[in-house]
């Protein structure tokens, strides 16, 4: 491919035959697992697209941007309670923590009931299905859909936080990784060494 300038752009090289047979024929394998030992942070999602409420927990949040404050994450093509997920215009984005494990299971099983009558959950006044004892929750409103492989990717507005949003974490953030929840905390001590943060002005968050 040539440029506006006549040099040949080098940042997207053609495949050659003998590229592609350097490709790892089991890279499925490979990628499944290094995600399998990869920790991810959970978060359960809520939703009601007419006919009742859906949650349904991930582990693929991300935040996109501040300014507006926007996240993202992929909801799985073989879910009937994502597929319910993508006919709602607003969610509400619960942020578990370690005392939340059990909220997090519940909604990660199939078919389980995730807002029968001994369940603590209700509505916002605009409608909107979620758990009020997860301390850190968003009202979100879906502003784009991408459909990929088995799965569709979202991304969604926070609109408004819940009254715990703006404190520091009284818990520690529930993480998933090999098959099994686990609670976030400090590889060290920061009061006897403190930490080596990113810069504020870093471009990575």
């Amino acid at each position: 491919m040539m440029t506006r300038h006549g040099a040949r752009d080098r940042a997207t090289p053609a495949l050659s035959d003998r590229d592609a047979k350097l490709d790892d024929p089991d890279v499925k394998s490979a990628f499944l697992t290094a995600f399998r030992h990869y920790p991810a942070a959970v978060a359960v999602i809520t939703g009601d697209p007419g006919g009742g409420p859906v949650a349904l927990t991930i582990s693929s949040l991300i935040s996109i941007s501040v300014e507006p404050p926007m996240v993202a994450f992929s909801l799985s093509e073989a879910s009937s309670s994502a597929e319910a997920l993508m006919r709602c215009d607003t969610l509400v984005v619960h942020f578990a923590r370690r005392k939340d494990m059990q909220l997090a299971r519940l909604c990660a099983t199939s078919g389980a009931v995730r807002f029968g009558a001994g369940m603590a959950w209700a509505r916002l006044p605009t409608g909107e299905p979620y758990y009020p004892e997860v301390a850190v929750w968003f009202k979100a409103r879906v502003r784009g859909r991408m459909s990929s492989p088995g799965a569709w990717l979202l991304t969604a507005e926070l609109l408004r936080g819940s009254p715990s949003s703006h404190a520091p974490p009284d818990d520690e953030t529930l993480v998933y990784a090999d098959r099994t929840w686990h609670g976030l905390r400090p590889l060290i001590d920061p009061v006897r060494t403190p930490l080596v943060m990113w810069p504020d002005d870093s471009p990575t968050f």
